[in-house]
């Protein structure tokens, strides 16, 4: 019997259900460049988990770029596109885990940072749309990560209370965010180098891989 009552699970997308890290990496890498800052990989991680927006605010600001941050956003999507139109690949054991929720008619929701454009384009790249009934980017609600009103939306999207959602994370403020609006979190981190504290206050914690099983078993006890 499964006590916790879990009747929705929400997926981050980006580290989450796809590995786009380094794909955004690299659109990142290219479009500041155009705007005379050099990154690198340690510079990118501190935005990892953050919208896309609120991340080019910050170093826009931070950095003196003087382009308008919607337009610094779109033309990253734009070359995300078309890095990641080619050259996405999905978790293997979350994308089973997707279709055992499917198979089982639990809702399911992808809840990102990322623009709603990118997250349908490579759903249906990656021929996943069909297992979603909705679709929530951090652009159509008033705060991204870490405060909890993308989640928020997703569960009132789906029709189901906050409670009695599962969230599925990888970084620290998907776990932060999953937590402050009162839902079970399994926490997978994408950076694996150093560990937060913050991940090991979710509900299920994979320090290494994903484990389909394991969380099936959580599920349904």
């Amino acid at each position: 019997m499964n006590t916790k009552k879990i009747e929705a699970v929400i997926f981050d997308f980006d580290g989450t259900l796809v590995d786009s890290e380094e794909n955004y990496f690299e659109a990142d890498r290219i479009l500041l460049k155009k705007h005379g800052l050099d990154i690198d990989t340690e510079f990118k991680k501190q935005y990892i988990g953050i919208g896309a927006f609120e991340m080019m605010e910050d170093i826009r600001t931070k950095h003196s770029i003087a382009a308008p941050t919607d337009d610094l956003v779109n033309e990253k999507n734009e070359i995300y596109l078309e890095i990641a139109s080619k050259n996405t690949k999905v978790f293997p054991e979350v994308a089973e885990f997707v279709k055992y929720l499917h198979a089982h008619e639990y809702k399911t929701a992808i809840a990102s940072g990322s623009s709603k454009t990118v997250i349908n384009t490579l759903l249906e790249c990656i021929g996943f749309s069909a297992y979603f009934d909705a679709v929530i980017s951090s652009e159509e609600v008033n705060r991204g990560k870490p405060e909890p009103d993308v989640f928020l939306a997703a569960a009132e999207r789906l029709g189901v209370s906050p409670a009695n959602c599962l969230v599925l994370e990888d970084s620290v403020y998907g776990v932060l965010a999953a937590k402050k609006a009162g839902m079970k979190c399994c926490a997978i981190p994408y950076i694996k180098d150093k560990i937060d504290d913050i991940f090991y206050h979710a509900d299920l914690f994979y320090e290494d891989e994903f484990d389909f099983n394991e969380t099936v078993k959580w599920l349904n006890k």
